[in-house]
């Protein structure tokens, strides 16, 4: 299935249900009261989080969505039946945006999101009576249910991010050390989509994710931009991954730490280590004196991996 971390939507819950003007007539009941029921309330729109999902394309290809209105109530107090609920099944991490506004997220599994409330049934004439008013021949009208125009964006929840430019082997690492299985190529910009593995130890189960290479100004929206860097801000540990064999090295290392910085200063403030990569590639190893935990490795040939491994299942 397609790959796709933002859609928009239209969601509409149902109208409420009117309330009923009746009176009691029974033989040998001469003077019956009002019996009039309630409405039903409209259904309401839901979003439903589930493990199993890791793209927004349904979102895509279906962008509308409405919930069923409440039945009219009826005579003899009958309440009108409830409208019927809509619940849509999102993938976790997802952001709900309604005019810039957040609305709220979604991060476990199962966990439940009201984006659009049903309309409120409307009181039967029963409801009304009293003392001073004993027959009331009036009820209330069920109420609108809500509708939005949302924006749903997909922020991917993993536990270590593998982050890097463009062809410095994050798919080939994340092959080696899970059980994905990424499309792999040898040109720029081989990952389009943020591939995700799980790392198993005999303790834990640790989710990885590949994301896609980023670009000087990817901050502005160059190259995979914005939709790469959204992905990094749930991560508990970033991996720098850089290529030892290009002719600048640490100006990856510089150019990585920038766009985290103008993108969202906060992500510097992430756990992260730096892998150099590609050392099959080189007679001669240089070595780098850097603030963070430094790996030397090569992605194709598993040199250096088992150290690597250690470090983040620790």
């Amino acid at each position: 299935m397609k790959f796709v971390d933002e859609a928009k939507i239209s969601v509409e819950a149902g109208r409420g249900g009117n309330g009923c003007v009746s009176f009691r007539r029974e033989k040998f009941v001469p003077k019956g009261g009002p019996d009039g029921g309630d409405g039903g309330d409209g259904g309401s729109v839901n979003l439903i989080g589930n493990k199993k999902l890791g793209t927004l394309y349904d979102l895509k290809v279906r962008p509308h969505y409405k919930a069923g209105r409440g039945l009219h109530g009826k005579g003899k107090k009958m309440h009108g039946k409830i409208g019927k609920d809509v619940s849509i099944q999102v993938p976790l991490g997802i952001v709900v945006v309604e005019e810039e506004t957040v609305v709220g997220e979604i991060l476990e599994d199962k966990q439940k999101l009201i984006v659009a409330k049903g309309g409120t049934g409307g009181r039967g004439n029963y409801r009304f009576a009293g003392p001073s008013n004993q027959s009331p021949r009036y009820a209330e009208e069920g109420t609108v249910g809500e509708k939005k125009r949302l924006k749903i964006i997909l922020k991917l929840i993993s536990d270590i991010g593998i982050v890097g430019l463009p062809n410095v082997g994050k798919s080939t690492l994340l092959k080696n050390i899970t059980s994905a299985r990424p499309k792999i190529g040898a040109y720029p910009f081989t990952t389009l989509n943020p591939n995700l593995g799980v790392l198993r130890s005999t303790v834990k189960s640790i989710i990885i994710a590949d994301m896609p290479g980023i670009i000087e100004g990817a901050h502005h929206g160059k190259g995979l931009g914005l939709q790469f860097l959204r992905h990094i801000e749930r991560t508990n540990l970033l991996l720098l991954l850089i290529d030892l064999s290009a002719p600048q090295p640490l100006h990856q290392y510089d150019c990585l730490l920038n766009e985290f910085k103008q993108y969202d200063a906060t992500l510097l403030k992430k756990p992260r280590a730096v892998v150099f990569n590609k050392i099959d590639l080189l007679s001669e190893i240089p070595r780098y004196n850097l603030e963070e935990k430094v790996f030397y490795i090569s992605a194709l040939t598993g040199d250096g991996i088992d150290e690597l491994t250690r470090y983040i299942n620790a």
